[in-house]
């Protein structure tokens, strides 16, 4: 393959143009395609910003099918995995006629067990009458799907309560002891991974993978010839979780809940069994209530100064140990109970692992959900152990985002995943900003840290959601603030007989708030982090998008506070050179739910006045998309009469 040839395939006349709806030539596309080509030729790691608009999927695609080694392509959720192998992956192949093989792989939590069905339909123990009928529903769809992926089974919300007690984990699951081994859909996802040309997982799955051995992509790694990373900016947080060592309490109520379905079914004379399966689900219960509050995010020495920690989590570990004793002296019996004996023996290792954790490259810290406490200790940085994977042997990484540089420069990105021997690439969205966009600041706001502020922010939105008829994203930086927001926003729509749709996260699942917020046409979205990135709502629907302020990291994260200590005694400049890249890569995420398509109007709001008022301010702006400006709200109102309500 020649470059030549990828100027046919991407110009008027090429396969593309012939095949794909709609297809327009951006010289952009191409660049970036013939900087791909040239890196899976000579087996190089490559670094690529493309725009919004510019069609990075075909870029990157197209070089790679050509390419004629083992692809895999890993995205940023599942969502983007289904939409790559279901719509754009077989779109690029029927336009080239190439005989690609393709596969999807997802975490094994995303297909059904056999063996896990069968034990929960014995059992007969579900949380709802709703799981109850979920589970027969179920099984008629294992007993004719394929594949065993949940997704498939639309009948059953995804997260409806059963899908744990109907899937398998790293944890429970039986491997070669199965009964059902030979149906597994786990396998056989595998399988047609490893005899496939281009493999499609996430994130999640990659590195669960590199680190854990677990999910398969380890026996396709050692034949891909590329490895392609879409939603590229996501990897420093997702491998971060990896590289770490960490251990929840729901790991040991579901080892407790398994060992008792083992008494029921296979073990009824060993008394101690139930005994020991309750000892240990009361003692977790107990560490769970030293904690006041499910959301909190704490550093170790913080919860080491709870009372009672240190005597609670003694006697988790204590309690763990007699159930694990006990199951040992059953674990002849049945596979499934010397599975669930190894699992209690990993998990006490895991508690005293992480007790004892000293590394300088680790950070320890406790993170407290509603039913759960989720024991972490994360790596300050991933670039030492993803640089192992870089260079275990040759072949190209792509990685490639709308969001990875800050004003063209990648150094922060690159130190992030010790990307040291990378070539970068930035190309600018095809999209006229210009004339398509404006970006507001407005006057008169208060410093962020001011009480009044959330309410500022509400007062100042309100007039650009009046201007704009609704169809606005509101994108708040803290679930806190998007409750309040959406709290002032509803009084203040009732008091000026305002009838715009008012929706919030959280009020039904992402798909389902999107697909009302397009149909209604003129509603407003308060959100959170779930849709400052991944959402793609093109047309008037969404003429506005809000950001209540700019979006540094809690600075009461743990591991972000180690990681600023380090850098600062490193010398460095953690603000510069960590805080702000991160808030400006963030930022760009929100900003780029405004306009997805030549079509698009719409004004960005930012109402943080740090934009303005600090040093840093310039820098960010710089870095956003070249919108028009303004601080005048007439100019907001002007616009959305010339562009958008006039149409």
């Amino acid at each position: 393959m020649n470059s030549s040839n990828l100027d046919h395939i991407f110009s008027e006349q090429g396969p593309l143009a012939e095949t794909i709806p709609g297809y327009r030539i951006r010289r952009q596309q191409l660049e970036m395609a013939q900087a791909i080509e040239a890196a899976i030729k000579g087996n190089q790691q490559l670094v690529a910003e493309a725009g919004t608009g510019t069609g990075k999927t075909f870029a990157y695609l197209i070089p790679a099918l050509l390419s004629g080694g083992k692809v895999i392509i890993s995205t940023g959720t599942k969502t983007l995995q289904d939409q790559l192998f279901n719509r754009d992956l077989p779109a690029v192949r029927d336009a080239l006629k190439v005989p690609i093989t393709v596969a999807m792989l997802k975490g094994r939590a995303n297909y059904v067990c056999h063996f896990h069905l069968e034990r929960a339909m014995n059992e007969g123990r579900f949380i709802s009458r709703e799981d109850a009928n979920y589970v027969h529903k179920i099984k008629a769809f294992a007993e004719n799907s394929s594949t065993g992926d949940k997704s498939e089974l639309t009948d059953v919300p995804e997260n409806a309560t059963i899908w744990p007690a109907v899937t398998s984990t790293r944890d429970n699951c039986m491997g070669q002891d199965c009964a059902y081994y030979k149906d597994c859909f786990v396998m056989d996802a595998r399988k047609r991974a490893l005899a496939a040309d281009v493999i499609v997982v996430n994130h999640h799955l990659f590195f669960a993978d590199v680190m854990l051995r677990d999910e398969g992509v380890a026996e396709l790694l050692p034949s891909a010839n590329t490895v392609i990373f879409d939603e590229a900016h996501q990897l420093p947080e997702v491998a971060g979780l990896f590289f770490g060592d960490d251990v929840s309490t729901s790991q040991l109520m579901e080892l407790a809940r398994d060992a008792h379905a083992e008494f029921i079914t296979t073990a009824k004379d060993c008394l101690a069994l139930p005994d020991a399966t309750a000892g240990l689900e009361k003692a977790v219960r107990d560490f769970r209530l030293i904690f006041t509050y499910e959301g909190s995010r704490m550093p170790v020495q913080k919860a080491l100064g709870l009372t009672n920690f240190l005597p609670a989590y003694a006697l988790m570990q204590e309690k763990l140990k007699a159930l694990s004793d006990v199951l040992e002296s059953q674990a002849e019996r049945d596979p499934a109970i010397e599975n669930c004996w190894q699992r209690g023996l990993a998990l006490q290792q895991k508690l005293n692992t992480w007790q004892a954790a000293d590394n300088a490259n680790l950070v320890r810290w406790v993170e407290v959900f509603t039913q759960s406490v989720q024991l972490h200790a994360t790596p300050l940085s991933v670039a030492e152990g993803f640089g192992k994977q870089l260079n275990a042997q040759p072949r190209s990484w792509i990685f490639t985002s709308a969001t990875l540089a800050v004003k063209s420069d990648f150094s922060h990105y690159l130190s992030q995943m010790g990307l040291e021997q990378a070539t970068t690439g930035y190309w600018n969205s095809p999209f006229d900003y210009d004339q398509q966009a404006l970006l507001y600041v407005p006057q008169g706001m208060p410093e962020p840290s001011s009480s009044i502020y959330t309410a500022s922010v509400a007062a100042a939105a309100l007039p650009v959601i009046q201007a704009s008829g609704g169809r606005a994203f509101v994108l708040c930086t803290s679930l806190r603030a998007m409750r309040e927001v959406h709290s002032l926003l509803k009084d203040a729509f009732e008091t000026n007989g305002l009838e715009y749709p008012l929706l919030m996260q959280g009020d039904n699942s992402r798909t389902e708030l999107l697909e009302r917020f397009r149909k209604l046409g003129n509603a407003v979205l308060v959100g959170s982090q779930s849709f400052w990135e991944g959402v793609d709502v093109r047309g008037e629907a969404l003429s506005a998008v809000i950001i209540d302020k700019l979006p540094f990291a809690p600075p009461d994260d743990p591991v972000l506070a180690a990681r600023i200590d380090k850098m600062n005694s490193e010398g460095k400049n953690a603000f510069m050179e960590y805080q702000l890249p991160y808030a400006v890569i963030t930022l760009k995420q929100g900003a780029g739910r405004l306009i997805r398509d030549e079509a698009d109007r719409g004004v960005l709001m930012i109402c943080d006045p740090r934009l303005i008022s600090k040093h840093y301010g310039k820098r960010i702006w710089q870095s956003l998309p070249p919108f028009k400006r303004t601080r005048e709200l007439a100019d907001v109102e002007s616009f959305f009469e010339r562009n958008v309500l006039a149409e």
